[in-house]
């Protein structure tokens, strides 16, 4: 099941801060002024080993207030629809606001679990100004300072209460194969040219696929779950609402694959919306593949494939070991390629490579290649495993695994993908003490 939290409420509170902090990042902006936020930002978080996706809801282009305010109330329904917690944010040094009050009213309504985020609590006086907020009737109150982190442990562990942990989580044995991207660029099309019947709706208005379309697929020898993702569009919606919602379904999607297979489109390339669901796979540790549809209305020449492979994996870098496949659908090009590479991909994400010829392929290469000695202390890597999980995981036992740096891990990487095939899969490598 997937985690969401999203983070809701009017502009300037303060919400892009808490997203930076949660996840560790600095992708949302953050100023004085209200409503710098304007895209979407999702990225991967953890606490006390359970793992969730956190959502800013950023303000909205300028408008006038009507517009304005409407669209953070379309933004707090959506929210309420897609996410698993929800954290409404207010600030302290204002007090309540009409607006705030509006926001309060609807999540009361609600069955989702909010929790109500004072934040700029800096110092002492300010946590009795806070009590005020309990007048919305939401329970319990978490004074937090985002800018300086404090109160933000005490709120996490309440958000995760509501998370299973992994091992609780239902098995299913059948290989789940999400397609994503952005809307109209032909994903409902290839579900439907898989399949050989029309499943799903298609027409040129980007969105028509409305909820996530799960289909049991078993022809030619494959069987997997399906899933068709939405791209939402309404027509009584702005954009800012259709590419919200879309991301929020998605996300809910990815998490629950184990492999990934994100369309583009030809004409446009890969975007910036398409680089941070391909991050969000690989911080999720999906199997990834990338398929650029519509390659039939491109004008091309001996060289075009090479240089728009190119282009892509110097956008996606450093993770580049990932398939890509040109396709038309409404042309059946290389289609049924899309299915056996994903297929591929999923193999090589339960691989399991015995210890012995592990061990046999990578000390020889160590040995030849060593890690570069720090401060005159050499060190020596004496065994390999691969661990258990559900995407491969390398543990290399060394004397001295604190002086191993990065440029060396790319190398092991990089040395387990030639010698043992885990394209289009994300690897995880771990120095322990011997």
């Amino acid at each position: 099941m997937a985690n969401i939290v999203a983070i809701v409420g009017r502009p300037n509170v303060g919400k892009s801060t808490l997203f930076n902090r949660l996840t560790e990042s600095r992708k949302a902006i953050v100023d004085d002024f209200s409503g710098v936020t304007r895209d979407r930002h999702y990225e991967a978080a953890e606490w006390i080993g359970k793992k969730f996706t956190v959502i800013d809801t950023g303000g909205f282009v300028h408008g006038s207030d009507d517009v304005f305010e409407e669209a953070i109330r379309d933004q707090v329904h959506i929210a309420i629809e897609e996410a698993s917690v929800i954290l409404f944010m207010v600030d302290v040094t204002t007090g309540i606001t009409d607006l705030d009050d509006e926001i309060a009213d609807i999540l009361r309504r609600s069955s989702k679990p909010v929790y109500v985020v004072a934040n700029k609590v800096d110092h002492a006086k300010l946590h009795h100004d806070s009590a005020e907020f309990y007048a919305f009737g939401l329970g319990e109150v978490y004074n937090i300072s985002s800018a300086t982190g404090s109160g933000t442990g005490e709120l996490l562990d309440a958000v995760v209460s509501h998370f299973p942990d992994q091992e609780e989580e239902e098995e299913n044995t059948l290989p789940k194969i999400t397609i994503v991207g952005r809307p109209n660029v032909g994903k409902s099309s290839l579900t439907n040219a898989l399949l050989g019947i029309n499943r799903n709706i298609v027409t040129d208005i980007a969105g028509t696929t409305r909820d996530s379309i799960r289909i049991h697929y078993n022809q030619f020898g494959y069987e997997f779950l399906l899933v068709d993702t939405a791209g939402l569009r309404r027509k009584s919606k702005v954009n800012e609402d259709i590419e919200f919602y879309s991301v929020m379904r998605t996300i809910k999607a990815l998490e629950d694959s184990d492999v990934v297979v994100l369309m583009l489109d030809a004409n446009d390339g890969i975007e910036a919306q398409d680089i941070n669901i391909f991050h969000l796979a690989e911080k999720n540790k999906k199997g990834v593949v990338l398929v650029v549809n519509k390659w039939d209305t491109v004008e091309k020449d001996h060289k075009t494939a090479k240089e728009f492979e190119t282009r892509i994996k110097e956008k996606i870098a450093p993770f580049t070991d990932v398939p890509i496949i040109f396709t038309s659908v409404t042309e059946k090009q290389r289609i049924f390629k899309v299915v056996e590479t994903a297929m591929e991909v999923y193999q090589n994400k339960i691989k399991k490579v015995p210890t012995s010829k592990l061990n046999d392929v990578m000390l020889e290469i160590i040995e030849n290649y060593p890690p570069p000695s720090t401060k005159g202390k050499y060190i020596k890597i004496k065994y390999a495993t691969q661990l258990a999980g559900r995407s491969p995981m390398f543990a290399f036992f060394c004397n001295l695994p604190q002086y191993i740096k990065d440029p060396y891990k790319r190398f092991v990487e990089n040395k387990l993908r030639e010698n043992f095939d885990f394209k289009g899969v994300p690897i995880q490598i771990f120095f322990r003490q011997k």
